[in-house]
């Protein structure tokens, strides 16, 4: 099955201009010149935007409002995925290593991201666990087109999502991981208790709400992402992620939509990720894997909150040829979102809500 793929790849422009040489003196990746891009739109209005409102007198909910929701709306999904992609890959030349703190210490809290927060989950843990039992976001033991299971995922997540986490760095003897989130997630609270103090309402609209959103969304993505699992099979990322193609949140988003791809090879560039799944579709198709045309995870995420199986099975790509209506999609898509029972028990307060497995295991490097 030969497939048109539409999203972004690299093209090397014949010139460029002042700032991109500019950037180019100090980033690693010329690849990756869309992020100076933003961090400079980030750098230039968002934060003066958000300085000014904590100004006396200056707060005014009509400008800010819509300033958030206009933020939020546009900005938040791209800055996340930045954040994502210089995880892995740093931004930054070794000689200027201490920019790399840039992104997530100085730009992350305006799009509700504490501090190292966001490395410690998702590189140190969740790409270590491979959403197996471990994993402090796994969606194995949930019924994924249950939006109650989803609210108490969710729920779960932002109650006790960083404890969890502290937890699990502890066992697995992470000092450094320890410390760096716990850092930054007291020191994002202290901020915003200190900042409460000076304007609430701009603490409220600048920090407070872009952290539940972020939290929110990052969930929900998580889930969308690992939604459609091989019970025979959970550990192997072809059949426990998806792959979205040919979407416009892939052209915003750096390619996020290839996420088998990026659980394969989770330090291959954004601009590689259509052709490493052009080149290895066969492997793609070997072992069934899921994929997706023409929407993103949040759309899946609401078509299995909303039961719509009838839009997900028309937006499935068929690799393998397998099926021979839509009806058979269907019915082999609502299998792999079944709830796989986990084994775990630790003494932990968090077995309580089912979320830890048992503490006696290897040191994992990250």
């Amino acid at each position: 099955m030969q497939l048109q793929i539409t999203d972004p790849v690299y093209v090397q422009p014949e010139k460029r201009n002042a700032i991109e040489r500019f950037f180019m003196r100090f980033i690693r990746d010329e690849r990756d010149l869309p992020f100076a891009w933003l961090c400079l739109k980030i750098t230039l209005i968002v934060i003066p935007f958000s300085i000014i409102m904590f100004i006396p007198g200056m707060y005014r909910w009509w400008i800010a409002v819509p300033f958030m929701a206009w933020n939020l709306g546009t900005g938040l999904g791209p800055f996340i995925l930045m954040m994502h992609n210089t995880s892995h890959r740093k931004f930054f030349k070794k000689e200027y290593e201490f920019m790399n703190n840039y992104i997530p210490w100085v730009l992350g809290p305006f799009y509700g991201e504490t501090p190292e927060t966001y490395f410690g989950h998702h590189i140190v843990m969740h790409h270590v666990e491979n959403n197996l039992s471990e994993d402090l976001s796994c969606t194995m033991n949930y019924q994924r087109d249950s939006i109650k299971d989803f609210l108490t995922y969710f729920f779960l997540f932002f109650l006790l999502g960083m404890s969890d986490l502290a937890y699990y760095f502890k066992r697995k003897e992470r000092w450094v991981f320890l410390r760096r989130i716990m850092f930054g997630e007291i020191g994002f609270i202290l901020m915003c208790i200190g900042l409460w103090q000076i304007s609430p309402a701009a603490t409220l609209t600048t920090f407070i709400i872009p952290f539940f959103v972020a939290r929110f969304g990052m969930m929900a993505g998580n889930w969308a992402q690992h939604a459609f699992l091989d019970a025979s099979d959970p550990g192997n990322s072809f059949k426990n992620s998806i792959t979205c193609i040919n979407t416009k949140y892939n052209h915003i988003a750096f390619n996020d939509g290839y996420h088998i791809g990026h659980h394969v090879r989770p330090n291959m560039h954004w601009t590689d990720m259509p052709g490493e799944f052009q080149k290895n579709i066969e492997k793609y198709k070997a072992n069934g894997s899921v994929v997706f045309q023409g929407i993103d995870f949040f759309q899946i995420w609401f078509f299995l909150m909303t039961k719509n199986y009838n839009k997900l099975a028309s937006c499935y790509v068929d690799i393998r040829g397998a099926f021979n209506s839509k009806e058979e999609i269907i019915a082999f898509l609502k299998t792999r979102v079944a709830a796989i029972p986990i084994t775990r028990g630790a003494p932990n307060v968090n077995v309580i809500f089912n979320r830890i497995p048992s503490a006696n295991e290897n040191q994992t490097a990250a």
